[in-house]
Formats: structure tokens, C-alpha cells, sequence
């Protein structure tokens, strides 16, 4: 097996990577049990058998390095080649960008990214990242992750997850273990009814625009488990489920862990 490959390899004394680095992609690892982890100077967690996890920002530069410092005192580098994406890029030339938000919407908008920053900061014991992930939903796949319009020469905000049409209702599983970090009171004025999960190690999920919300804030959730519902709440053009996922400040593509749909 890769894992077991990729654990002895550590064993012995070096830093093994099982994946492919890429903008918006995560890889897994291993180091010497005891060892400490950093990625381009920022700590990495390392799990006590050796194993780790890190992830590349969607625009994320061309290289990066890690360094393990062992128990002993030694120190390990492995550079990384981190290759570029073609994203989608739409370009409309004669639109502008939308208009101004209102005070209103700022007014709202400050505590709502407050209530989702103070989510991510919450470090759980969850171990779904050791795990293959699993589409929370199947169906047609509406807007891709990275994909962005450029008004009239000025870029817009890129789309940060995956989308996937389905009606109203349909519902949606968890694609691994985790610990729920945010499930919204009431609908955010973009996210609508927003579902978070945290899956350990800085990874986690959040659902955006459901219909319904069937978890709450410290539920342990298993893989295949229903945690709520597809919908069109907050700022959603029609029923779908948005899937976006980051690892700390770094926002990844779904698809890539998730692999192809089935049909």
C-alpha cells in the first residue's frame, strides 16, 4: 500500500509526501515519530505516528518548503514544486462590477465573518482527514472551484468551492468525520444556512445556502451522515449545495480530494 510505503520511508529518516502538490490541492505525509514540522516557517501539526497534512492556497506560489526538525536535533528540507492551474476565467468586458454593498449589508456582514473566523480558530480531535473524502452530494456540477469573471479589465472574487445543482430538499451527507464548528442560527446574508465541519488538523468543510440544518455546534459527525439539506438560502441564484473547504487560511478545491463523481 502507498501509506505503508510512505510510513516507511519516514522511518528511515526523510520527509514522504503521498499526493501531488498543486495549487488548491492537499497532500499527505509522514516524518519520524517526535519530529516537528514547518512549512515555508508556519508550524505544521504532526500527528503522534508520524503523519501530517498540509494544502496549497489557490494561488499559491510556485514552490514551498518543508523542514522537520527531528527529536534528536537533526533537521530534514524537502522542497516542493507546486505547479500552476489553467482556471476557468470569464472575461466580460463591457460589464462592471456589481455596485456597491449597503450599510446595511456591512452592517450584517461584519459579525457574520466574525461567527465563521471564530469557527475556523477551533482545533478539534477529529480524524477525518485520514480519510478519503466523499461527495456530500452527486449531481451536475454548476460552478467550479477557482473559476472567476474579470469585469470590464477589473477581477472579481473567485468562486471558493464547489457547486452542485439539486433541488430544494435533497439531502446532504457529511464527506468525512468531523465535529460540527458553526451551524447558523438564522441565514447569513451571502452563505444562507451555513454548515461548518472540521475535520482535524486545520481541514474542515462548510456547506453553504442549505434549506435546513440537521446538526448542531459539537456533534460528532461520521462520514455518510445527513447533516442537513440542499436549499437556495442568502445570496443563491437557485437551489444547490456550495462545498467549499479550507485548510487553515488556505482554500482548496474539493473536487481534488473528493476525486471524480460517480455517475
Amino acid at each position: 500500500m502507498i501509506l505503508a510505503a510512505v510510513v516507511a520511508v519516514a522511518a528511515q529518516g526523510a520527509i514522504a509526501l503521498d499526493g501531488t502538490p498543486g495549487q488548491g490541492a492537499v497532500v499527505m505525509g509522514s516524518v519520524p515519530a517526535g519530529a516537528t514540522l514547518q512549512l515555508d516557517g508556519t508550524p505544521v501539526t504532526v500527528a503522534p505516528d508520524g503523519r501530517f497534512l498540509i494544502a496549497f492556497d489557490r494561488d499559491a506560489g510556485p514552490s514551498a518548503t518543508l523542514v522537520a526538525t527531528l527529536s534528536d536535533g537533526p533537521r530534514l528540507v524537502r522542497p516542493i514544486a507546486v505547479p500552476p492551474r489553467a482556471w476557468r476565467i470569464e472575461r466580460l468586458p463591457t460589464l462592471p462590477r456589481v455596485s456597491q454593498p449597503s450599510a446595511e449589508f456591512r452592517r450584517r456582514r461584519a459579525p457574520e465573518l466574525a461567527q465563521i473566523a471564530a469557527a475556523r480558530d477551533i482545533a478539534t480531535d477529529a480524524a477525518g482527514w485520514r480519510r478519503r473524502f466523499v461527495w456530500p452530494v452527486t449531481g451536475r456540477i454548476s460552478g467550479l472551484f477557482g473559476s472567476q469573471r474579470v469585469y470590464a479589465g477589473e477581477p472579481g472574487a473567485y468562486h471558493s468551492g464547489v457547486d452542485v445543482a439539486r433541488p430544494t430538499g435533497t439531502p446532504v451527507a457529511a464527506p468525512a468525520d468531523g465535529v460540527v464548528i458553526l451551524a447558523a442560527a438564522s441565514p447569513f446574508t451571502l452563505e444562507g444556512n451555513l454548515l461548518m465541519i472540521d475535520h482535524g488538523m486545520g481541514l474542515n468543510s462548510a456547506f453553504l445556502h442549505l434549506s435546513r440544518i440537521d446538526v448542531k455546534v459539537g456533534d460528532r459527525i461520521r462520514q455518510g451522515q445527513v447533516v442537513g439539506a440542499i436549499g437556495a438560502t442568502g445570496r443563491a441564484t437557485g437551489p444547490h449545495l456550495h462545498w467549499g473547504m479550507k485548510w487553515h487560511d488556505a482554500r482548496i478545491d474539493p473536487l481534488l480530494l473528493a476525486g471524480p463523481m460517480a455517475p
